[in-house]
């Protein structure tokens, strides 16, 4: 008999239609967790509240992540997919978590301190949601006995709030009340370059979202920063966007061959100029290393955008899959906060 299946869960705000970088930092690593693993994967609903979104924004962009990550090959059979304000539990779990949790450990959480340090919020301006996002995210991974979290390096803190939430419980209504959830972090997650070079994120407005159109995803592409390097003459691949953007999708002999005519300046690096009556046709710049990152990004995208677009028009086929998904989340969720309340005395033994 095969030991069963660790079980992972992915939280995911929603913010609209991801951008390259969401999709290969996150979403792709994401998604390859539900290969070995038992996966959960939640629509951060009551999360995105801290933004105080408009009530119709909330709703489209909800609706949008979920086909996002349908399109992209999630199975909700195989998984389970929910809206995080489906699952009840999850509240009461936070409650318990906030009277364990010390006030200063949450002070110096990164959601609180970049509120008060980089949004130059005074404390009285912060709201209470954002000040215990921490406390809602710990309930998220400890009502489902999670035993691994993907994290990047700027949630990892997050992530470590819900082990001591869990550790505290467990000291106080006894051990094996909460699982200690792991963090996994991979370190070779590259920060993907934006269309300006820096490193492509919704609050820059410099990125490339996976779903465009052709017409505006070739024109986007094509507002990537270059250099003024003249037709035919040889390109740089280092730290250079357009280069970097299409080694992540190209196969390796793609990647090989651009590579070869960036150091050459030429379309086809293997013919001299003067096979050319005139050698200019063979010359290779910055518009054909963008039509190249352009075709393989649409080639990439093109089944998916088609699946997205069908989701969501397909609005009640959407509510379906996450009533479903919350149907099967809470069949995990409620023994584990029956188990809670039995240890801290809200349930007889």
């Amino acid at each position: 008999m095969s030991p069963p299946r660790r079980r992972s869960l992915t939280g995911i705000k929603p913010t609209g239609v991801p951008h390259l970088g969401n999709y290969l930092g996150a979403i792709r690593p994401a998604l390859e967790l539900a290969k070995a693993n038992d996966a959960f994967y939640f629509i951060a609903d009551l999360h995105a509240l801290t933004s105080t979104p408009s009530r119709e924004e909330l709703i489209e962009q909800t609706y949008s992540v979920a086909a996002t990550w349908l399109a992209l090959g999630l199975d909700p059979e195989e998984t389970h997919f929910y809206r995080q304000s489906d699952i009840p539990e999850v509240t009461q779990l936070a409650w318990l978590l906030s009277c364990v949790l010390p006030l200063g450990m949450l002070t110096r959480a990164h959601s609180f301190k970049e509120a008060v340090d980089n949004r130059g919020l005074a404390p009285d301006d912060v709201r209470h949601g954002l000040f215990s996002y921490p406390v809602l995210m710990a309930a998220d991974i400890l009502l489902f006995d999670a035993d691994v979290v993907p994290v990047g390096k700027d949630q990892k803190q997050h992530l470590e709030i819900a082990q001591e939430a869990a550790r505290k419980v467990n000291l106080t209504y006894g051990e094996g009340t909460l699982k200690i959830p792991e963090a996994a972090i991979d370190e070779r997650v590259m920060t993907i370059p934006g269309i300006d070079g820096e490193k492509m994120s919704k609050s820059r407005d410099n990125g490339v979202d996976l779903f465009m159109d052709d017409k505006p995803l070739k024109k986007r592409i094509g507002k990537i920063v270059t250099d003024s390097r003249a037709l035919g003459e040889p390109l740089f691949t280092e730290k250079e966007t357009v280069f970097q953007l299409y080694s992540l999708f190209a196969d390796a002999a793609q990647v090989d061959l651009l590579r070869r005519q960036y150091a050459s300046g030429r379309k086809d690096p293997a013919r001299a100029d003067d096979a050319f009556a005139d050698p200019s046709e063979n010359y290779f710049g910055w518009g054909h290393a963008k039509g190249a990152l352009f075709e393989v990004v649409r080639d990439t995208f093109s089944g998916a955008r088609g699946e997205y677009q069908r989701l969501m028009a397909d609005r009640a086929y959407l509510d379906q899959v996450l009533a479903r998904g919350a149907d099967k989340a809470r069949e995990v969720a409620t023994p584990v906060l029956e188990r809670v309340w039995r240890a801290v005395g809200i349930r007889p033994a």
